[in-house]
């Protein structure tokens, strides 16, 4: 899978979040290490603490398919300025990643490409 097929994936899950609190859907997509797809949705909950984003979505679901490596991941907001994963996804793709790339996309043209380790320096590990 090519980074444009994956661009393209993460903008075809965005019509499926629930995000009625904050009108702010976010959609990821990944593929392991084997090639295989994955893509997640932001689900809120009105007790905002339950809800769940997008990457974390789409890493549960890789997980219960026997999936354990992120290779690269993509975001995707309908904004005007890419929006990069939270902490809380930060530490949660560095558990599955060596060193994941991930990009962030948007309605324009800009684009972040980084690491997951250029975002998420001294990472907790055991």
């Amino acid at each position: 899978m090519n980074i444009e097929q994956l661009k393209q994936a993460a903008k075809d899950v965005a019509a499926k979040t629930y995000s009625p609190y904050s009108n702010f859907p976010v959609a990821a997509a990944y593929y392991d290490e084997n090639g295989d797809l994955f893509t997640g949705v932001n689900v809120e909950n009105v007790s905002y603490g339950l809800t769940i984003c997008a990457e974390r979505n789409a890493i549960c679901s890789a997980v219960t398919k026997g999936s354990r490596t992120i290779h690269t991941l993509v975001i995707y907001t309908p904004t005007p300025t890419p929006t990069p994963p939270c902490g809380a996804c930060r530490q949660f793709i560095k558990e599955f990643s060596e060193n994941a790339r991930i990009i962030s996309i948007c309605d324009s043209d800009q684009v972040t490409d980084t690491t997951i380790d250029k975002l998420l320096p001294g990472s907790f590990t055991l």
